[in-house]
């Protein structure tokens, strides 16, 4: 069953600097098994406020998109992340 990687920037970036390094750390470690679905797209409120941007990523399973996210490579880049803004994370399970 495939798993969805959601994280909502909900704030506007305040550490350009920062945004920038976790961009481009995050580039190197992206893997087969990963689907991109949503990387800041256009949000479109339609409850309470819209977060400033969404990333959304496709996983095989919910064990391989833990894996990625508690990766070496991936802790090494997190923090420049939530240095540059506030953020809320999740790993959802989707249909089958």
């Amino acid at each position: 069953m495939p798993a969805y990687l959601v994280v909502i920037q909900k704030e506007a970036i305040h550490d350009p600097e920062a945004f920038a390094t976790y961009h481009s750390l995050t580039r190197e470690i992206a893997s087969s098994n990963l689907t991109p679905k949503v990387i800041y797209g256009d949000v479109a409120g339609l409850e309470g406020l819209p977060p400033e941007g969404v990333v959304i990523l496709e996983f095989p399973t919910m064990e391989e998109a833990q894996a990625w996210y508690n990766s070496t490579a991936y802790q090494e880049a997190l923090p420049y992340r939530l240095k540059a803004s506030s953020y809320q994370s999740f790993i959802v399970a989707g249909l089958a």
